[in-house]
């Protein structure tokens, strides 16, 4: 709660309107002068000269290329600022009718341009005004001496002030300190003294009018947006600051508010600097593409490894500039990677495994050994570190990536249906997960850019230069708080470097691997409840969307319905699990399997459920068969309730055929498992009543037919190789 003192001498002290000289009246933006000190040229640094240069600031950048001896924002310094600044001023000495704004830049934006800003500090009626702020630093025993204000912040706040050069000049003439002493303290001290505070006519910007210091102040400032620009508002004050500065630790949010601010994304415009400074691949010879390492890192039992190497070798980038470090920490995957390796390996122009056996290395000490052989390489221009979790849908990604030309960028990736993504919009105060008020809006694409956020995870692009000079440390990933992505994402960020993430285009998503088991032999097979979308894509036929749209569903017999349904790695899957299995049935009428023992037409075959795999039967038939169903029927509803969903092998010296028999169900469906004179001779299916067969089933197409009273039909001889066939006789 704040507290606002009404005190009669405060009226000194508040934005009184003072008679100004006539110099001071003819002030205009080319009377003004912005000093600020970089020693290092940081990502806050660039978005600092970005929002300057928009608003046609003049800026003076001082101590470039010294060491920083200043210290940080956790504990008191910055003298170095004011030697810097006061070495500068003694040089101006024909330019005394100079407004000098002395300002931070890694962490401030200006919201406006400098004609709102002189007309905001000649209002003050006073020669120097700094910002303030709700919270004393560095010594609270001050805070008595402290003159009180009418309204606003009544603390000095050292990062930003705008002043007339001779009294900016006799402000810091008395400093003789060391670059590692506060000039928080230096200008407070100032201050809190009556007389020097009279001589130089200093006062606050109590609230918040020319400065907004987010340290302590976080509640009350909002965005507001405006026609094709963006401010920050004061909501206590009701007003809008020209400069915002993220002091302490409001870096975050100085970030956040900085993806807006003064015109980066409108809603009028959308995204305004998404278009500068790239680096364009378009016109390149593949043989002047930047090299890149990719990282790969298994570290978990993931499934459809299969088709993230599949991805991965489509990507569209010459591999001969491409380099593959792999590290896999699971043996269960060790085929996938071998096979991969031995099929392509060779098209990359260099390939690093680590794992799973014989090799002690950890998956923290793998990422910093992938980053630091790119790192070592001077040749290496990008490390592009992707976990086996993530699908790449888009083929693009890695030159999109690289044509961003940003220091670390990550594309946004999502898990279907939920609102989880690769990033995070903001922090909680213990550094973990909060959702920021822009993060369901970008995540669900009604806001579309690039952003700067605090943590990005699973798949992302480091420039090489980064890793050489603005993160040389090897070890990023440790932490004794956090996990190896928190850590990472906080040592960049200790460092000035930001993390970005794109969803300027559709990349793809992340796979659910919590759940995953690796007991069968093909385990993806059961992932339609973990991940429905990439079960579709591996499993589902590709043209069985088309179904309706197209009319792909043929009438081979009467009442006799056939249409794609699986894919053919799915028909493969589903055989060699059951031949792994391997729990044939000996083709008997006494069956213990199903309910009373006894089957009238026996086959040899395996059941759903002596493998595990009803449930997930049943979800595909609910999603794939039920639909169709409703179609060709309607009025009829089904829930796909079955007690008998097997495969069927059909061989000449075992069981070549099944004798005419009607199906315990309302309607069966039969789906091909493999082909017709390719694996198998013969084989087909006859509708006695109508006199019809189908011949030649096709593999991965189902035929659909009734079970019961018209659709007496029989298994026709297979007379060579071997045929499968799943059954499932669906509302017994």
């Amino acid at each position: 709660m704040k507290i606002v003192f009404l005190l009669a001498f405060s009226a000194f002290f508040s934005f009184a309107q003072l008679p100004l000289t006539s110099s001071e009246e003819q002030k205009t933006p080319e009377d003004l002068l912005v000093l600020t000190v970089a020693t290092a040229e940081t990502d806050g640094f660039s978005r600092f000269l970005r929002s300057a240069k928009l608003f046609n600031y003049t800026v003076k950048v001082l101590g470039r290329g010294e060491k920083w001896q200043g210290g940080d924002y956790m504990a008191p310094g910055g003298g170095q600022r004011i030697r810097l600044l006061k070495a500068a001023l003694e040089e101006m000495k024909e330019e005394q009718e100079k407004t000098i704004l002395f300002i931070d830049s890694y962490d401030v934006v200006f919201a406006s341009g400098p004609k709102e800003l002189l007309k905001k500090f000649q209002q003050s009626g006073h020669r120097v005004v700094f910002s303030s702020e709700t919270l004393i630093w560095p010594d609270r025993h001050l805070e008595d001496k402290y003159p009180h204000v009418r309204e606003g912040n009544r603390f000095l706040g050292a990062g930003g002030f705008i002043g007339y050069l001779p009294n900016v000049k006799t402000m810091v003439a008395d400093w003789t300190g060391e670059d590692h002493d506060s000039d928080q303290l230096f200008f407070t001290n100032i201050y809190i003294n009556p007389e020097k505070r009279k001589s130089i006519n200093i006062t606050l910007d109590s609230r918040c009018r020319l400065f907004q210091n987010l340290n302590g102040a976080l509640d009350e400032v909002v965005l507001k947006f405006e026609d094709s620009r963006v401010r920050a508002r004061n909501v206590l004050y009701d007003t809008l600051p020209v400069i915002v500065h993220g002091n302490g630790p409001t870096k975050l949010q100085v970030n956040y508010l900085g993806n807006y601010i003064p015109k980066v994304w409108t809603f009028e415009t959308g995204c305004t600097e998404c278009h500068q400074n790239l680096r364009p691949l378009t016109g390149i010879q593949e043989s002047e593409f930047p090299q890149v390492t990719i990282g790969v890192f298994i570290q978990q039992p993931t499934p459809f490894l299969t088709v993230f190497f599949e991805r991965l070798l489509n990507l569209q980038y010459p591999k001969n500039r491409l380099k593959l470090f792999i590290y896999n920490q699971e043996s269960h995957h060790k085929k996938q990677v071998d096979s991969f390796l031995e099929s392509h390996g060779g098209l990359y122009q260099d390939v690093k495994v680590v794992g799973p056996e014989g090799v002690d290395t950890d998956s923290i000490s793998s990422r910093n050994l992938g980053l630091d052989l790119c790192r070592q390489d001077k040749q290496c221009k990008y490390f592009f570190s992707v976990d086996s979790e993530v699908v790449l849908k888009n083929k693009d990604t890695l030159k999109i990536l690289i044509e961003r030309n940003l220091p670390i960028v990550a594309p946004m990736i999502t898990r279907p249906g939920r609102l989880w993504s690769n990033f995070w919009g903001a922090l909680s105060a213990d550094g973990f997960y909060a959702r920021s008020e822009d993060y369901v809006d970008i995540v669900q694409g009604r806001r579309v850019g690039v952003w700067n956020v605090p943590y990005i995870s699973s798949v992302y692009l480091v420039k090489g230069d980064v890793l050489r000079s603005g993160i040389p440390d090897y070890d990023l990933f440790s932490s004794d708080t956090q996990d190896a992505d928190m850590a990472f994402c906080t040592s960049v960020r200790s460092k000035g470097v930001f993390l970005y993430v794109t969803n300027m285009h559709t990349f793809g998503r992340i796979l659910s691997v919590e759940n995953y088991q690796t007991k069968h032999l093909h385990n993806d097979l059961w992932q339609i409840f973990e991940n429905p979308v990439d079960f579709e894509e591996r499993y589902i036929h590709p043209n069985y969307s088309l179904i309706m749209k197209d009319k792909l569903i043929e009438t081979p017999c009467p009442d006799v319905y056939w249409f794609p349904m699986f894919s053919e790695v799915a028909c493969d899957h589903f055989v060699q699990e059951m031949e792994h299995f391997g729990q044939w049935s000996g083709g008997g009428a006494v069956d213990k399997r199903i309910q009373g023992g006894y089957e009238n037409v026996p086959t040899i075959d395996i059941h759903m459920n002596q493998v595990g795999y009803e449930k997930e039967w049943h979800k595909l038939l609910l999603d794939y068969v039920a639909p169709i169903t409703e179609k060709l029927f309607p009025g009829y509803y089904t829930k796909c309730e079955s007690n008998l969903n097997f495969v069927v092998r059909y061989k000449p010296d075992e069981q070549p055929l099944l004798r005419p028999h009607h199906d315990a169900s309302t309607f069966t469906i039969n789906v091909a498992l493999n082909t017709k004179d390719v694996d198998y001779q013969g084989g087909g299916c006859r509708f006695i009543r109508y006199n019809c067969s189908v011949d030649a089933p096709r593999k991965g197409w189902s035929l659909m037919h009734p079970g019961r009273l018209t659709h007496y039909h029989e298994g026709l001889p297979t007379t060579g190789g071997v045929r499968y066939i799943a059954v499932s006789f669906i509302d017994p």
